[in-house]
C-alpha cells in the first residue's frame, strides 16, 4: 500500500513539474510589484500597493490594498490609510517639494527677446546630472499652510538658493520631515554649487525654524553624506551618515543625535554597512538591514536612555538565502518588511522579533509561480589569488542534469561597490538566466560590502586589479566541474559590471567566447571628461588623467584603462547604451562598438537612445532581454547541452 501511494506521489510531482513553464521575459514582465507604504497608526493594517507593468500601454498601472498583519485577505482601496508624513502633527502645515528657477542658463531666460532659443550657457559644472541637463531650475521645499485640509499659502524656506531638496537623482521625499511638534523642517541639502558640487558628497541636514525662519546646520563638521533623518515617537533624532567627503561608497552608520552630540551605533562593527532603518515603537531599539554574507539581513541595536559611550551590542534577528529589502512597519513584537530571492520578486513578511522567524503576508505573485519552474542556488567558496576566501554563487538551470555539459555566464556585478545578494533584478535577473540554459556564476568579487570594509574598500584606486582576478579565479573554479563546457563561456555585466567586461575582453586569454556590456567605461579618460558626479572618479581612480604625478591616477588611466587592452579584442561582443545616460555617457559605448567592428569582430550595438544608466520603460525592457538572449543564441548556444564528456 504504501509503494502505490509513494508511486501516485511521485507521478503527480511529475505531471506537476511537466505542467510547469521555464521562465521567459514576457512571463517576468507580467509579475507584480509590491510597494510597501506602511502599517496603520493602530498597528492592525499592512498597506500596499501593486503595480503590474502594461507592455502594449508602455506604463504600468498600480492598485492599492490593505491587509490585516496578522494575516488573511488583502482589500483593495483608494484612499492610503497612513497617516500623511509631510502634514505636521497639528495639520497646520503640510510640506512639499517644488523645482524652482533660481540661474539663468537657457537662452530664453537670459534673453527674454529669444523666447524660442534652446541655447545653455554654462560658467561652471554640473551641466547635467544622471539624465537631465541642469537648466537653472532646483527643487525646494515648500511649507504650505493649510486650513481646512486645503493649502491657502506657500513658502520656499529655500529661497533662492541654487540647492536641491530631494537630493538629486535618487532623492525622495525621505529628505525632508517635520521635528516632532511641527515647529521645525529637517531638510537634506549639499549647499555647493558648480564644480564643488561635482566633487563632493558631503550633504547636511538642516532645521528650519517656522517661528524665526531660520535655519542652522545640525551635521555641520560632518564631512560626507547626512541623510534620512528621521526622528523616533519620544522625539529622539537619528541619520544615516558616512565619514569623508568624495567618497560615495563609505561605511555607513546609524547616528543618534542626543544631548548635541552624535553617537555613532554601529561603527564598531566594521562588517556592517547600513542600508536602511526604522526606529522601534517605543524608541528603545533601531532595526536597520544591511548586506552579509551574500545576503541582506535584518539587525537590531538598542538606544540606550541615555546614550552612553559603551557600543551597543546588536543583534542579527533574521537569517537565511534572501535578502530583506525594507522595513514596512512594527505591530507589537511583529516587523512588517519586504523580501526577495533569485526565485522571488519582492512580497511582504512579518517578522517575529524575539526569534527572526518570517511569515509571509502578500502572496501577489503565487499563482504566477504555480507555472514557473524554479532554479537552485548554491553557495561556494573559492581561493582568490592572494589567498583568501570569496563567497560566488552559482545558480543552476531548472532542470539541471549534472551528466550534460551546459554554456556558463560570468555575471560582473555594478557599483563598484555594491552587494551581490539574493536580489531580484526585473533586468539582470538569474533566474531566467537560469531557464534559458545557463549556469550563472555571481562573484562577491572585492569591493562588495558584507564581506567587511577592507574587502569593500580594496576596490578603490584598483579597478581593473584584483577584482579582475577574483573574476577569474571564480569563472575558473567553477569551470573544473565536469558539467560546465569550457568552450561555451560567457561574460556579461552593466556599469561597473560593463566595464568588467570591456577590461576582460583584453585579458581574459581565451577563456571566454561571447561578451555582453552594459552602459560600461571604454575609454576612463574620454570618461573622466564627460561624467557628471566628479567624486567618483576621483575618489576610486585617484583623479584626473593629466596629474603626471598622481601615481595611482596614472596607474588607473594606463593599467586598468579597457581601451589600451583593445589591441588584444578576439570575441564576439554585444554592447548596450543608453542615450540619456550622463554618468556612463554615450560616447563609452559608441566607442567599444566602433573599435570592435573595426577589428573586423562579430558585434551587435544596442542603443536605446531615450533610456538612461537603466532600462524603464516596458517596451525597451522587452527588446533588451529580447537581444540579451538573442545574441548569447547566437555567440553561447544552449543546443540541449551537451552530454558529459562528449563535444
Amino acid at each position: 500500500m504504501k509503494r502505490i501511494i509513494f508511486l501516485s506521489f511521485s507521478f503527480l510531482l511529475v505531471l506537476n513539474i511537466q505542467g510547469q513553464q521555464k521562465m521567459t521575459p514576457e512571463m517576468l514582465w507580467k509579475l507584480g510589484r509590491v510597494n510597501p507604504l506602511g502599517v496603520t497608526a493602530d498597528a492592525k493594517y499592512v498597506v500596499y500597493s501593486v503595480s503590474t507593468p502594461n507592455i502594449d500601454a508602455n506604463k504600468g498601472s498600480s492598485v492599492m490594498y490593505q491587509l490585516p498583519v496578522e494575516g488573511g485577505d488583502p482589500v483593495e482601496i483608494t484612499k492610503n490609510l497612513i497617516r500623511d508624513k509631510n502634514l505636521s502633527p497639528d495639520g497646520k502645515y503640510k510640506l512639499s517639494n517644488k523645482e524652482m528657477k533660481v540661474v539663468k542658463i537657457t537662452g530664453a531666460d537670459r534673453y527674454s527677446d529669444l523666447s524660442k532659443s534652446n541655447a545653455y550657457v554654462f560658467d561652471d559644472l554640473m551641466i547635467r546630472h544622471w539624465d537631465t541637463w541642469e537648466e537653472g531650475a532646483f527643487d525646494h521645499v515648500i511649507l504650505s499652510t493649510m486650513t481646512n485640509g486645503i493649502a491657502t499659502s506657500e513658502m520656499d524656506i529655500m529661497k533662492d538658493e541654487p540647492y536641491d531638496c530631494p537630493q538629486k537623482p535618487f532623492g525622495g521625499d525621505e529628505d525632508y520631515i517635520f521635528g516632532p511638534d511641527g515647529t521645525t523642517v529637517l531638510y537634506v541639502t549639499k549647499k555647493k554649487f558648480g564644480k564643488d558640487y561635482a566633487v563632493s558628497t558631503n550633504t547636511d541636514i538642516y532645521e528650519y525654524d517656522i517661528n524665526t525662519k531660520t535655519t542652522r546646520n545640525l551635521t555641520e563638521g560632518r564631512m560626507g553624506y547626512d541623510i534620512n533623518p528621521t526622528y523616533s515617537n519620544g522625539g529622539t533624532l537619528a541619520y544615516l551618515s558616512m565619514r569623508r567627503d568624495g567618497y560615495e561608497s563609505d561605511k555607513q552608520d546609524i547616528i543618534v543625535y542626543a544631548n548635541k552630540q552624535h553617537i555613532n551605533l554601529t561603527a564598531h562593527r566594521d562588517d556592517l554597512h547600513v542600508e536602511s532603518y526604522r526606529w522601534s515603537a517605543d524608541g528603545m531599539h533601531i532595526y536597520f538591514t544591511a548586506p552579509v554574507n551574500g545576503t541582506v539581513q535584518l539587525f537590531d541595536v538598542p538606544v540606550t536612555s541615555p546614550v552612553t559611550a559603551a557600543p551597543p551590542v546588536i543583534r542579527q534577528v533574521t537569517s537565511g538565502d534572501f535578502d530583506v529589502t525594507g522595513i514596512v512597519g512594527q505591530s507589537k513584537q511583529t516587523l512588517v518588511v519586504s523580501r526577495t530571492d533569485m526565485n522571488h520578486a519582492a512580497e511582504l513578511y512579518t517578522v517575529n522579533l524575539a526569534d527572526g522567524s518570517m511569515k509571509q503576508l502578500t502572496h501577489v505573485n503565487d499563482d504566477a509561480y504555480k507555472k514557473i519552474q524554479m532554479v537552485r542556488t548554491e553557495r561556494r567558496w573559492v581561493k582568490t589569488t592572494d589567498k583568501k576566501d570569496m563567497l560566488v554563487w552559482v545558480i543552476y538551470p531548472p532542470d539541471f542534469d549534472p551528466t550534460k555539459k551546459y554554456p556558463t555566464l560570468l555575471y560582473c556585478q555594478g557599483g563598484p561597490q555594491s552587494a551581490l545578494t539574493q536580489f531580484y533584478s526585473f533586468r539582470w535577473n538569474f533566474q531566467l538566466m537560469a531557464s534559458n540554459g545557463y549556469i550563472v556564476v555571481a562573484p562577491n568579487r572585492r569591493g562588495m560590502p558584507g564581506h567587511g570594509t577592507a574587502w569593500n574598500e580594496e576596490i578603490s584606486k584598483d579597478h581593473g586589479g584584483q577584482a579582475m582576478e577574483d573574476y577569474l579565479s571564480a569563472i575558473d573554479a567553477v569551470s573544473k566541474e565536469p558539467y560546465v563546457d569550457k568552450d561555451r563561456l560567457g561574460a556579461v555585466g552593466a556599469s561597473y559590471g560593463g566595464y568588467s567586461v570591456f577590461m576582460l575582453a583584453g585579458i581574459h586569454d581565451g577563456r571566454f567566447k561571447s561578451f555582453i556590456a552594459h552602459d560600461g567605461i571604454f575609454d576612463m579618460r574620454s570618461m573622466y571628461g564627460t561624467t557628471e558626479e566628479l567624486f567618483f572618479v576621483d575618489w576610486d581612480w585617484g583623479g584626473p588623467y593629466w596629474d603626471l604625478k598622481n601615481k595611482a591616477a596614472q596607474k588607473t588611466y594606463k593599467k586598468f584603462n579597457p581601451v589600451n587592452y583593445v589591441d588584444k579584442w578576439d570575441t564576439p561582443i554585444m554592447i548596450v547604451q543608453g542615450g540619456k545616460d550622463y554618468r556612463v555617457p554615450v560616447e563609452q559605448g559608441l566607442s567599444a562598438f566602433q573599435a570592435a567592428k573595426l577589428k573586423g569582430l562579430n558585434a551587435r550595438l544596442l542603443y536605446l537612445p531615450e533610456e538612461n544608466h537603466w532600462v524603464l520603460s516596458s517596451q525597451n525592457a522587452l527588446v533588451w532581454q529580447r537581444e540579451f538572449y538573442k545574441w548569447l543564441s547566437e555567440t553561447l548556444p544552449v543546443k540541449g547541452t551537451a552530454p558529459v564528456g562528449k563535444s
